[in-house]
């Protein structure tokens, strides 16, 4: 029997599926992928810790860590058919569990939002029979429990999202949940298994996808580091190096980390990109594993 936490840290009772396990897995498999890239402009890599000056690879890593039981949970939460209060309960936990791991250093608040919602619904597509596509599992998540994402901005605590939302205006991660990760349906995911299609390895698909993400997403990290000029130069750059055949051009390597060093020099680091990847794969490999 494993245990599953409430928000007071109370533990209760529950068997975790082999279902609900081998989700997990693959969440944690898509950030671990997200981490092990480079070059990604401004982001942790094992390389170094791009535009961080309290993170590396080895801060993320104990994140991880910190995580692994964290996805299993939560997708047996949805599997179950939870109202979404108890989804955040454990999510609230899980960030808990990562700003003691990290001491108190955000890794991957943003994956335990967006992950642990996709592992939710991809475990309710599952245990009711449901073909767990993307498209179906990031309609779940947009069905099920769309608008109270929305309502619990409500009285939320001032957080760099809310505060660049309220400045700049646009959509953050709640709305993009909400409506069912339109980015990663429409531009990330059609890259990725494009690419995998024509016989590109994981690691350039992956790349393709993050800068075709960069060039379009609002991503409220560079907002909050740079404003709307650091995203108007994170957006511009992004559209640069793919109108020059992104990862498939000759020195692309080079010219992706040229961009990394560009970008970590003024501080810009697209984490919210980073999570639309990780999300991007972690479908991917629902969809293949079923």
């Amino acid at each position: 029997m494993s245990q599953i936490l409430t928000a007071n840290d109370e533990p209760s009772v529950y068997e975790l599926s082999s279902l609900s396990k081998s989700i997990g897995r693959l969440a944690i498999r898509a950030l671990y992928g997200e981490l092990s890239l480079y070059p990604k402009p401004g982001l942790v890599s094992p390389i170094d810790a791009g535009a961080h000056a309290d993170m590396d690879i080895t801060t993320f890593m104990r994140s991880l860590f910190s995580l692994r039981s964290y996805f299993p949970r939560i997708a047996e939460a949805g599997a179950r058919g939870e109202e979404f209060h108890s989804l955040r309960s454990l999510a609230i936990i899980a960030e808990n569990r990562m700003m003691r791991a990290t001491r108190s250093v955000n890794t991957h608040r943003g994956a335990i939002f967006n992950l642990g919602l996709l592992s939710a619904a991809a475990g309710y597509c599952r245990s009711n029979g449901l073909a767990a596509t993307a498209e179906a599992v990031c309609g779940t998540v947009a069905n099920l429990w769309g608008s109270a994402i929305l309502a619990s901005s409500v009285g939320a605590p001032v957080s760099n999202g809310l505060r660049v939302r309220a400045l700049y205006g646009g959509t953050g991660a709640r709305e993009a949940a909400a409506t069912g990760f339109p980015v990663v349906l429409e531009v990330a995911l059609p890259v990725f298994r494009s690419m995998l299609a024509n016989g590109s390895t994981r690691e350039d698909a992956s790349l393709h996808a993050l800068f075709s993400v960069m060039a379009v997403l609002q991503d409220t990290n560079i907002l909050h580091r740079g404003g709307p000029a650091g995203l108007s130069f994170v957006q511009d750059a992004a559209r640069e190096f793919l109108s020059h055949g992104g990862i498939y051009a000759r020195g692309a390597y080079e010219y992706a980390i040229e961009l990394h060093k560009e970008f970590s020099r003024r501080r810009l680091s697209p984490g919210g990109a980073a999570d639309m990847l990780a999300c991007t794969t972690f479908l991917f490999d629902v969809e293949a594993s079923q």
